[in-house]
């Protein structure tokens, strides 16, 4: 139940910028027009390349993890080039920018993407009056541009599609932009990214561990590392995660090379695949606690409360569901929509759906509008960019 079909912890793929926590009180609902609570939003900003006053603003919206910091990647590299100004702005809910200390579904009333798009457009306003002061600027209006990957990349879409005037462009990377309920192609990358050796080792531990759960369970989930783990399709949508990320952060051969390996040597597939599975996959991507559904229905704000904060979102805004294809597929035919609807209602109670006509009737689906969008291809088979506006500041390097 997530965007870009893994449940991980958050990925740092650099050293950090700034680690400096700044705050601004941001409106609790956005479209009701009596009720003026606010909450306080965290913020990071890195000041060291911009070129007041003429260099842009490149915002960098936080998605469904928290946010600990902007730290050096591709974005602090074209920030330096262009002579822009970093900034980074928690997703609301998300670490330490939740409007309430417990985690209720009422509470999560105000969980939306919508919300979030609207914070960023009140943020903007904070945040240029911000330089404004600083920078002695007067009121000239920097040139924003607005950068994410996966859901922020979606939104990062959104926020271009629904405040073009606030923004000249939008970066965004791996962005599910169309709301579905079968999102079989996930599979389906999968399977042709390991290629047919691979692939059909895959299918064949599938098949061997479908068969072992319901005949010695108990034994099968020790072997992976995964005891804690009571249902059986939480198990299964572990090992289907596992495979995933291989394609997904790039290190095929971590996972294809010992299974093919294992396969023409006569090992055991389901040791050699456990190995990966603890040694590799759970330990620097992801946990345990990440498939237990114990800890989705948790209230208390805590290290991964994000896991139930975006089911809530994926649970009523995105579907996006990685189910099983009917035909050749890798995860288990047990991994289907039924699955996935039936945990959104034991998470957040009975009447707990996505409404997706809604979601994409409201963003367009895939028929985002925008003055200029071109597909830019990134490390990994899994990962597609694409570039929405006109920023003229930085129409030589994208254009």
């Amino acid at each position: 139940m997530e965007s870009c079909g893994l449940r991980r912890l958050q990925e740092k793929n650099g050293a950090y910028l700034t680690r400096e926590e700044h705050w601004f009180h941001q409106t609790l609902d956005h479209f009701s027009p009596t009720s003026h609570s606010r909450f306080k939003q965290r913020f990071y900003e890195v000041l060291d390349y911009y070129q007041a006053p003429n260099g842009p603003i490149f915002l960098i919206i936080g998605g469904e993890s928290e946010l600990d910091g902007i730290y050096h990647s591709y974005v602090s590299v074209l920030a330096k080039r262009f002579g822009a100004a970093l900034v980074s702005l928690e997703h609301r809910y998300y670490g330490k920018s939740s409007p309430f200390k417990i985690l209720s579904t009422e509470n999560l009333r105000f969980l939306s993407s919508k919300q979030a798009l609207f914070d960023l457009a009140v943020f903007h306003k904070y945040y240029q009056e911000h330089l404004h002061g600083k920078y002695n600027m007067s009121e000239y209006e920097s040139p924003w541009f607005v950068i994410g990957s996966s859901y922020a990349g979606a939104l990062s879409a959104w926020f271009h599609l629904k405040f073009p005037h606030l923004t000249c462009g939008s970066l965004a990377s791996s962005a599910s932009i169309l709301a579905t309920y079968n999102f079989i192609e996930y599979d389906q990358q999968v399977g042709e990214s390991a290629g047919a050796e691979c692939k059909a080792v895959l299918q064949e531990i599938t098949t061997l561990v479908d068969r072992k759960l319901e005949e010695e369970g108990q034994q099968v989930k020790n072997l992976f590392g995964a005891a804690k783990i009571n249902n059986n399709v939480d198990f299964l949508y572990l090992l289907a995660d596992a495979a995933a990320a291989a394609f997904q952060y790039g290190f095929p051969d971590d996972l294809c090379s010992p299974l093919v390996d294992a396969k023409t040597n006569g090992k055991d597939l389901l040791r050699v695949y456990a190995t990966y599975v603890k040694d590799y996959y759970l330990r620097r991507y992801s946990s345990i606690e990440l498939y237990d559904r114990q800890h989705f229905r948790n209230t208390t704000p805590g290290e991964i409360s994000a896991v139930r904060l975006w089911s809530f979102q994926i649970c009523t805004e995105f579907g996006n569901f990685q189910v099983a294809p009917k035909f050749d597929a890798i995860r288990s035919p047990k991994i289907d929509l039924r699955y996935h609807l039936d945990l959104c209602k034991e998470i957040f109670g009975e009447g707990i759906s996505p409404n997706l006509n809604m979601t994409n009737i409201y963003y367009g689906g895939t028929n985002i509008a925008g003055s200029r969008t071109s597909e830019i291809s990134y490390v990994g088979v899994l990962a597609n960019w694409f570039i929405i506006g006109n920023c003229d500041v930085l129409q030589k390097h994208f254009g």
